[in-house]
């Protein structure tokens, strides 16, 4: 086959992601794969995230390229996708989670409990916002945008004492040394799929191919049947919210044997209130075995993995709304 199109936001970090997906989608075929930049109106804007329109900011452009034709697949962030299907397009592959945690770069290589009071820290989401005031709520908190670079030169600059990133964004970009403190995801949950990708392809590519077709063959090779089971399940709780991924909610789910455990947080947005709940489900009937080299991946072999574990996250959802979130949190996405 000729090379293989790869659809990607153009900046550092997404084209750093998206190159090792394209890198190894190509070996598995013995081909070539080559980056096409597609320009999101989240990456121009410079409003605050909260405000640009909520989820699918960073993913329209990269839909309407592939659905096309400019591309053969895209690669996006999971925590940016919208969780509703989209006409059209399907995720083809769910490579293997980078790590999920957020992480503290501070100047002087502070931690978070050694930063003076009245510390000055940025970050561009509401829900570390809230964790942030929740845990110190004597620190300022400026709201920023801007790429890894841009944001890590605020601390540089003296303009802020600190910022929270991704740790995965600064793996991917060898950045981790600017780390100085990584926070305890049973503690500090993270965005619902954080440290995960999504490579998405048009359905009717999908359906046409048989088991040995080079694409296939490809979103097989990269595919992580437990990547897609733990984002399946984060993002469940998202859908029955009706919440973006601006909301100040963190999740995490975690494969261990046959069983799946799913713990969600809702936060007011000044950090004053929390609402926590955790569920475990049996999966050991539907887990894959294994994952046969040349099949579909995810459509087929894990799909009922996948089903579960959303509905574990809706059943959490629910939970939730219970035990009063919607009262303390700006949930439903406008």
């Amino acid at each position: 086959m000729t090379a293989l199109l790869v659809g990607t936001r153009g900046s550092a970090l997404a084209t750093a992601q998206a190159g090792g997906v394209a890198r190894r989608l190509a070996a598995a075929i013995g081909g070539e794969a080559e980056l096409v930049p597609v320009t999101t109106h989240g990456d121009v804007s410079r409003a605050s995230l909260s405000s640009l329109g909520g989820t699918g900011v960073f993913a329209a452009a990269l839909r309407e390229s592939l659905l096309d034709g400019e591309c053969d697949v895209v690669v996006h962030s999971m925590k940016d996708l919208p969780t509703a299907s989209f006409p059209g397009l399907a995720v083809g592959a769910v490579p293997e989670r980078e790590d999920a945690r957020d992480a503290l770069c501070a100047r002087d290589g502070l931690t978070l409990a050694q930063l003076p009071e009245g510390a000055r820290v940025g970050t561009g989401s509401p829900r570390r916002v809230a964790q942030l005031k929740h845990r110190r709520p004597d620190l300022v908190v400026v709201d920023i945008r801007g790429n890894v670079g841009t944001r890590l030169g605020f601390v540089d600059t003296g303009e802020l004492d600190a910022v929270v990133l991704a740790a995965a964004g600064l793996a991917r970009l060898q950045l981790s040394d600017r780390v100085t403190e990584y926070f305890d995801l049973s503690d500090w949950p993270t965005a619902p799929a954080q440290g995960i990708l999504a490579v998405e392809v048009r359905s009717a590519d999908l359906d046409a191919l048989d088991a040995d077709a080079p694409l296939r063959r490809a979103l097989a090779a990269v595919h992580d049947v437990e990547a897609s089971a733990v984002a399946s399940a984060e993002r469940g709780v998202l859908a029955r919210l009706e919440a973006g991924c601006a909301a100040p909610i963190g999740a995490r789910a975690v494969m261990t044997g046959d069983d799946l455990t799913v713990t969600a947080r809702v936060y007011a947005l000044d950090g004053s209130e929390m609402r926590t709940h955790t569920v475990n489900i049996a999966i050991g009937d539907v887990r894959p075995s294994a994952q046969t080299p040349g099949t579909a991946a995810p459509s087929h072999d894990d799909r009922a993995l996948n089903e579960r574990a959303t509905r574990a996250g809706a059943d959490l959802a629910d939970a939730l709304l219970a035990a009063g979130a919607a009262d303390i949190a700006p949930l439903r996405e406008s």
